[in-house]
């Protein structure tokens, strides 16, 4: 997507929900191959850059949700871009509904046996008119991924759900990616088919407003501890890349020939570090 932004190593598109639902349509009405959708984070911007084979998934991704907060104000800081999120299990249900009126199948890949059946049950009666095509639970073994990557095929899924967890699902959509013929969208959905059919409780509405989801999973998920402790890693990484950029406006020359002092920072575009885009 145009206007792809840097953070760090990693990137993200300045795209709203409203525009990544009107790019799902665009790819799937016009589209003739499977796009890629992943939603980015604190967690993956520190895992992406190093894993080669993650780090090329994301690099070859379509579309790239700022879903995190922390992504969102990396963004602001360091590109004065004003992003707002767009949660990664929001966007799926608004897929869903886009599905269910145009008749675009959906098929659903990941989680565990009783939540993949849940899922397609509470999402069918959710959305009136949507198709659940097909659906597997995340235990396909190496041997039985031909059969799977068949069954996707020979169902006309147009939406495909990948319920995998990262990196595994990214890795897997890049393994399988041309090997998917009527699929023409692909979203990394991570745990949402828990929070979907309830297992897992979203956060409420005052989190949500205040940004602090990740605040009420990990009150919740005191495990989630662990993951989160490269949050501080990674806003401390943005903090310095952002000094780096100040001292370099402030040593840059202006036209005159004069130190750049006395205009104050100006952050210029080829100062921020910016992937190389596919």
């Amino acid at each position: 997507m145009n206007g792809r932004l840097g953070i760090l190593e990693t990137w993200v598109d300045p795209v709203t929900m409203e525009k990544a639902v009107a790019a799902v349509e665009g790819y799937v009405e016009k589209g003739e191959r499977a796009h890629a959708i992943f939603a980015v984070n604190p967690e993956k911007n520190y895992s992406v850059p190093k894993d080669p084979s993650l780090y090329r998934a994301f690099r070859d991704a379509d579309l790239l949700i700022p879903d995190g907060i922390g992504v969102v104000l990396a963004a602001r800081l360091l590109h004065r871009a004003r992003l707002s999120r767009v949660p990664g299990v929001e966007l799926m249900e608004e897929i869903c509904r886009l599905a269910a009126a145009k008749g675009y199948g959906i098929f659903l890949y990941g989680a565990r046996e009783e939540v993949s059946v849940d899922a397609a049950r509470v999402l069918a009666e959710r959305y009136p008119g949507l198709t659940v095509v097909g659906r597997a639970n995340g235990f396909v073994t190496e041997e039985g991924m031909p059969r799977l990557v068949d069954e996707i095929n020979a169902s006309g899924a147009r939406i495909l759900f990948l319920a995998l967890g990262s990196p595994r699902q990214e890795k897997w959509f890049a393994t399988h990616r041309d090997e998917l013929t009527s699929v023409r969208v692909c979203q990394g959905i991570g745990g949402s088919l828990d929070a979907v059919t309830g297992r897992v409780r979203r956060a409420p509405p005052v989190f949500c407003r205040l940004n602090l989801e990740w605040l009420y999973r990990l009150l919740r998920e005191p495990s989630r501890l662990g993951r989160q402790k490269v949050l501080p890693l990674f806003a401390l990484r943005v903090l310095g890349q952002k000094l780096r950029l100040m001292l370099q406006a402030t040593a840059r020359p202006d036209r005159s020939g004069a130190s750049g002092r006395g205009a104050g920072p100006s952050l210029a575009a080829e100062d921020v570090f910016v992937p190389e885009e596919h």
